[in-house]
């Protein structure tokens, strides 16, 4: 199928053994009552084979709803998942999945939600520090939160587990261009969605996320002051500022740069954008 035919939200793709593999939040449920994800596959970006069912609930996996924002990296030998999920007793939060394929199928492997039990949590995204710890990185959501956070929780060395408590890098509200939103339950703040780590060639670490501006769902950037996750994040100029966001950046079978991102943010019409981008000093540009 085409690019242009795919309904998914926040596009990942892992460039793995020749191929790419995009994964997403299903649009048609996105919104309602949920029970897996599927992968596509392609050599070209366009044309894709699929959709594969890569994880299904066969009903004895705890959630329900809300299966959102599937990742997919590679650690130690494995493929694992991370990807939000809820039920009606149990709180937003990101589990880890493993599989020995990016076809899957994917497991339960972490010992439940890694976020915190009592924070509505989304979006988490994987990170290994400089000295080979690996984090997890994830938003303490805006409906709760009020001005939405991205933090960031070290992992156990097999990525079952927190390892600590969780690290506030920045608030929704340090980009000066946010726009305050209203929710249904009466919470006003900012929003804060899909982390996204990528380390410059030049060493410097950005942190992709996402919320919204008067142009609509936004695609921004912070960036270390040291080049790791212990640094203090400063926000930089956003990439992509057009209703489109949950963007993530990865390397092309021809050695270009490229952002992935899902665009317009409205039910049902949602697709992967693929824009192929540079980094200078430091910084990444679209071309």
């Amino acid at each position: 199928m085409r690019r242009d035919e795919i309904n998914i939200r926040d596009p990942f793709v892992l460039t793995d053994g020749g191929k790419y593999y995009l994964y997403g939040t299903r649009g048609a449920t996105c919104w309602g009552t949920a029970n897996g994800f599927d992968v596509y596959v392609s050599d070209n970006l366009e044309n894709w084979d699929g959709p594969f069912v890569c994880f299904e609930n066969d009903g004895s996996f705890w959630a329900d709803r809300n299966y959102w924002a599937p990742e997919v990296h590679v650690y130690k030998g494995a493929y694992y998942m991370f990807a939000s999920f809820k039920n009606e007793t149990v709180r937003r939060g990101t589990a880890i999945l493993k599989a020995e394929t990016p076809m899957g199928p994917f497991v339960p492997h972490s010992n439940g939600c890694i976020t915190p039990k009592d924070w509505e949590c989304l979006d988490g995204t994987f990170y290994v520090d400089k000295k080979g710890t690996p984090y997890m990185v994830f938003c303490h959501e805006w409906v709760q939160a009020g001005d939405g956070e991205v933090d960031a929780v070290k992992l156990t060395n097999d990525l079952t587990a927190p390892d600590g408590e969780p690290r506030l890098l920045f608030h929704a509200s340090d980009a000066a261009w946010c726009k305050v939103m209203h929710h249904s339950s009466g919470v006003s703040g900012c929003v804060t969605d899909g982390p996204f780590m990528w380390r410059c060639e030049d060493g410097s670490l950005l942190c992709l996320w996402a919320s919204f501006s008067e142009g609509g769902y936004t695609q921004a950037v912070a960036l270390s002051d040291n080049g790791d996750i212990d640094g203090n994040f400063t926000q930089i100029d956003p990439l992509f500022m057009d209703d489109g966001g949950h963007g993530m950046v990865f390397k092309g079978l021809d050695g270009k740069l490229y952002l992935t991102l899902h665009s317009p943010n409205a039910h049902l019409e949602e697709r992967p954008y693929f824009y192929e981008i540079f980094e200078r000093n430091g910084r990444l540009f679209r071309k």
